[in-house]
């Protein structure tokens, strides 16, 4: 079902001149369209002389990622990025990107066109790829991603005005594409703006979910003018992710809160690759998805034997309690803050089920019992033998309605003539008695007794 309401990409902001004149580009309300949110000033930190780029790139540090890596690097698993293209021509992507595809019918064929209607779109899916799966360069330079030796499908959407195939349409097939192609992880950095979702996302993500893939989504932000968190980030099954600023505090402006958030991480201060090859500066749930996307990957590889639902347990589990008293699922930092090394490292028990519930039973009680396409129908009831009926009564003979009928005759007249006659005797006799009494009385006076 064609979604109308208009659809924002979660968010990937450069902090330079030309993307902050793409801010003020807005798509008809009826088209899919990225909204990104404002960038503040690039970092003032000091970098390291050394490695500049991974210096910038706090959350390796403070969020156990780099530790996780004494255990594992994310290989043998797979990462779909389902955005607006992966660029090519990229030494630190090129290795990682093993496959791909476009869904738009207007990009290549291997999801290696970055798309969009203006510069901010376009870059959008290759920060995505950078964060979670980046290689770096020689010599430890460079960016470098969550999981650098996972492997990543590159599976490429029309935003905005770019494509003519419905959003939607585009969203499920990818989802079938990416399954279909081995991925163990897909990464979903955009929200379409409003809670609900069309059918056709009813069976794709089932589908995904069947088949033992982790789905991720992001929150959105309010900067970009999510004040809600909005589809796919409120579907059953999937893992969602809000965002933090640097010292760990729900990010007011890179981050939408809601009951549907699983965990939070980084969203402000981020770093990403441009299809330029430039490393930009960036805001927004669009980078702290892969960044526990890229996590889920190094969950995976360390634990090939753990199903998605106990990959999804284990990060919301091993999470750091957030900066605040809470009561369980927390609206702003969900179950809190994402720990990579816990996550890979921790005894976690497992579970029956996923803990982000279950989609399945959600189209059963929301979809009248319609769960997919490929559902086997329900076997056809026994037939069951019923006795005939008694052959009816021959119906009345028509009368006239003067002339009384046998019932009439029982049940009105008889009763009627009874009492008529009845009432004719009494009357009879008192009229003899009376003149009887009279009689007497008179041959009484003549004879004078």
């Amino acid at each position: 079902m064609l979604i109308a309401l208009a659809l924002a990409c979660v968010i990937a902001l450069p902090a330079s001149a030309s993307a902050q004149a793409d801010v003020e580009q807005q798509a008809p309300a009826s088209t899919p369209s990225p909204t990104p949110s404002p960038s503040p000033s690039p970092d003032d930190e000091e970098e390291d002389e050394e490695d500049p780029e991974r210096a910038r790139e706090y959350w390796l540090e403070e969020y156990g990622i780099a530790d996780a890596w004494e255990t594992t690097r994310g290989e043998g698993v797979r990462i779909a990025v389902i955005d607006s293209g992966v660029a090519s021509d990229i030494p630190e992507l090129d290795d990682a990107v093993v496959g791909g595809a476009d869904m738009s019918g207007v990009g290549d064929p291997e999801g290696r066109m970055p798309l969009g209607d203006n510069a901010l779109t376009r870059s959008h899916g290759t920060y995505v790829a950078s964060v979670a799966a980046s290689r770096g360069l020689p010599d430890d330079a460079g960016m470098i991603g969550v999981a650098p030796e996972a492997e990543v499908l590159a599976i490429s959407l029309g935003f905005g005005s770019v494509s003519e195939v419905p959003f939607s349409d585009q969203v499920a097939d990818a989802i079938h594409w990416a399954v279909d192609n081995g991925a163990d992880v897909i990464n979903l950095s955009f929200t379409i703006n409003q809670p609900t979702w069309g059918e056709s996302w009813d069976e794709a993500f089932l589908y995904a979910m069947e088949h033992d893939v982790v789905v991720i989504a992001a929150a959105g932000n309010r900067d970009s003018g999510t004040n809600i968190v909005g589809a796919p980030a409120t579907m059953p099954g999937v893992l969602v992710v809000g965002g933090v600023d640097r010292e760990g505090r729900a990010s007011q402006g890179a981050s939408t809160q809601g009951v549907t958030i699983g965990v939070t991480a980084p969203s402000e201060h981020l770093r990403g690759i441009s299809p330029s090859g430039q490393v930009n500066e960036w805001n927004g749930t669009s980078g702290a998805a892969p960044i526990v996307s890229g996590i889920a990957a190094l969950v995976r590889s360390a634990h090939p034997d753990l199903d998605a639902g106990n990959v999804i347990n284990r990060i919301l589990q091993t999470a750091s309690p957030p900066p605040r008293e809470y009561d369980g699922r927390d609206p702003l930092y969900g179950f809190g803050l994402v720990d990579a090394q816990a996550a890979v490292e921790a005894d976690v028990e497992a579970v029956d089920k996923n803990p982000a519930q279950e989609l399945r039973q959600w189209i059963t009680l929301n979809r009248s019992g319609e769960i997919s396409n490929d559902a086997e129908p329900a076997p056809a009831p026994e037939p069951v033998e019923i006795p005939a009926l008694p052959p009816p009564d021959p119906p009345a003979e028509a009368g006239s309605p003067l002339v009384p009928s046998s019932d009439s005759l029982r049940e009105v007249t008889l009763p009627l003539v009874a009492l008529s006659v009845a009432g004719i005797l009494i009357v009879l006799g008192v009229v003899a008695v009376s003149r009887r009494i009279r009689s007497v009385r008179a041959q009484h006076a003549r004879t004078g007794s």
